[in-house]
């Protein structure tokens, strides 16, 4: 699963969803895209779900940019723990996703098929997305991988 090999602080603070994506808004790698509508935290798991939804979808064809990665650590306390003692310890990783940034991208296959395999993905993920084009693609899009 992904999660960062270093980081500088082991704990870190919730912080706030408010606000819309300053970056990665738009499709650069592939043709097709999954641009997140809603705040949230995509988890290390739910990312694998969601591209393992789609790589078996197009049968291993085409190509799969992730655009996103869990770099933030969340912590949990100990399950029938007192209150106090201090911050639990980092159990997972996730991805800070605001509305509009692009989480998958997929080239190489044709729209029908990009379509359907990005709408099993979004089944996989706890926010609500969509998916999108490249601006100025035509509709039957073939790109060598």
């Amino acid at each position: 699963m992904l999660m960062p090999k270093k980081v500088k602080h082991r704990k870190t603070q919730r912080g706030r969803l408010t606000g819309a994506a300053r970056g990665g808004t738009s499709v650069a790698f592939g043709d097709f895209g999954i641009q997140a509508l809603e705040p949230g935290w995509l988890t290390a798991r739910q990312i694998e779900a969601a591209r393992i939804a789609m790589t078996r979808h197009i049968k291993r064809g085409g190509k799969v940019w992730i655009r996103v990665f869990p770099d933030k650590p969340v912590t949990q306390k100990p399950a029938e723990t007192r209150m106090g003692s201090g911050k639990g310890n980092p159990e997972h990783w996730v991805a800070v996703v605001r509305p509009g940034r692009i989480l998958f991208e997929l080239a190489g296959v044709d729209a029908a098929l990009a379509h359907s395999a990005m709408e099993r993905a979004i089944q996989k993920l706890p926010m609500k997305a969509r998916v999108i084009a490249r601006p100025g693609l035509r509709s039957n899009a073939e790109v060598l991988v």
